[in-house]
């Protein structure tokens, strides 16, 4: 299935819009990584683990995603936006949200 971020597809026509579709991941991160990128802040350098969390979290919520425009009968999603957000108790979990438009396009 072919996701994108514009509302276009060059060369391709869509044939039918079926609607928004969404994807969700939250994601808790534990003591452990807390503490060590909390050592990388202070030193530099980048927190491995967080980059692994979130892009864990980000392929989950567009699969997710992705699932939902399949069932809908679609073979493309555009206009995709990933939004990234912190929940829970001091910030404690990660949260990638996903949506885009599921379409079909012609063959």
């Amino acid at each position: 299935m072919l996701v994108v971020t514009t509302n276009t597809i060059e060369g391709k026509r869509i044939t039918k819009y079926y609607g928004l579709v969404t994807g969700n991941a939250i994601l808790g991160a534990n003591i452990f990584k807390d503490f060590m990128a909390g050592i990388r802040d202070l030193v530099g350098g980048r927190s491995e683990s967080y980059e692994k969390e979130l892009n864990r979290a980000k392929d989950i919520a567009v699969n997710e995603m992705m699932q939902a425009a399949r069932m809908m009968g679609a073979n493309a999603i555009v206009g995709v936006d990933l939004d990234f957000e912190t929940v829970g108790a001091n910030g404690s979990m990660l949260m990638v949200s996903a949506s885009g438009t599921a379409v079909v396009l012609e063959g």
